[in-house]
């Protein structure tokens, strides 16, 4: 299934709203599922915070809604995509967490600033927390001054934490994955490098915006692509990004060193993990004008006001945001 939150653009008054994805259509799951036993809550958190018994009951949905009758779409609440904003799938994380999965990534940048790889990466996978209530969806997405010297995307893939758990071992992590989606760790390198001298951070080189989108993917979907190992899935999937339409950034999700399994046992090492929760994979390979223009592939290239990047992979969709100066 893809989940996602949306506005609809015929109501003045909307609020954001939770919904299945079926090609053009978006379908309200809280008004479909009126009727029935356990209606479906309108919002994420709380359908995933429902469990197996939501997530059974939106397949449900789905399955009728494919029948496309003319009856499901007047009395509930099924709109075209041309009538909706999608924000991201999870607009108020219950928390953020970014990883550094990828060893090409890792290497380049730490080649590019001349030092030599970190044995500490091979030890245990590392990830920082990131502002949850800076997070957007598709679309434009407003800078203040500061942020555009030398802003940055960054390519990457995220899962979505689907049920609570604490000491959770690699092994069996995997089933606590609610779904996958994209992400775009926005990131103001000036800001960033010049706080970092006080080995603190990335703090507010990170914070003002960190977008996930267009939808979340149900893990059940990927089954095609899924690699397994005794250390967690891992999945073959495409990522690219591009700058107003040139392709600078490719990479693919199978070459994540450490397993998202992997990190959630790290992550989940005596604390609680909750449904709502987000977590980063960090940068593939070749996935940041950072680390683009240190290996001399770009010249001092940023994304300026204007600029539009769209960050894709396979199966996730593709997620654009428009660069606007905010006021």
């Amino acid at each position: 299934m893809k989940l996602v939150t949306y506005l609809s653009k015929l109501s003045e008054r909307s609020e954001p709203r939770l919904g299945l994805l079926l090609n053009n259509e978006v379908v309200d799951l809280e008004m479909a599922s009126r009727g029935h036993a356990a209606p479906l809550p309108h919002d994420i958190i709380h359908f995933l915070q429902h469990g197996d018994s939501a997530m059974k009951a939106a397949r449900m949905i789905q399955d009728k809604a494919v029948g496309d009758s003319e009856a499901f779409r007047v009395n509930h609440g099924r709109l075209s995509l041309s009538d909706v904003a999608l924000l991201a799938p999870v607009p108020r994380p219950t928390s953020m967490r970014d990883g550094y999965a990828f060893r090409q990534h890792v290497e380049a940048a730490r080649r590019n600033r001349g030092v030599e790889m970190i044995e500490e990466f091979d030890l245990f996978p590392v990830f920082y927390f990131t502002n949850h209530q800076a997070v957007i969806g598709p679309g434009p997405m407003a800078v203040m001054p500061e942020h555009l010297n030398r802003l940055d995307y960054e390519l990457e893939a995220a899962i979505v934490i689907g049920k609570e758990g604490r000491n959770i071992k690699a092994t069996e992590a995997d089933e606590f994955i609610a779904g996958y989606t994209i992400m775009n760790d926005w990131s103001a390198r000036a800001l960033q490098m010049e706080e970092m001298k006080l080995s603190l951070g990335p703090a507010k080189g990170k914070d003002f915006a960190t977008a996930i989108g267009p939808y979340l993917l149900t893990r059940d979907e990927l089954e095609s692509h899924r690699i397994h190992s005794p250390r967690g899935d891992r999945y073959d999937l495409t990522m690219t990004a591009t700058l107003n339409g040139k392709e600078l950034s490719r990479g693919n999700m199978k070459d994540m060193t450490w397993t998202f399994a992997e990190i959630i046992e790290r992550a989940s090492y005596g604390v609680t993990l909750y449904p709502g929760d987000v977590i980063g994979s960090g940068t593939v390979g070749t996935g940041c004008l950072l680390e683009l223009n240190g290996s001399k592939i770009t010249h001092n290239l940023w994304v300026q006001v204007g600029d539009v990047v769209t960050c894709a992979i396979d199966e996730l969709g593709e997620l654009t945001n428009t660069v606007v100066a905010a006021s």
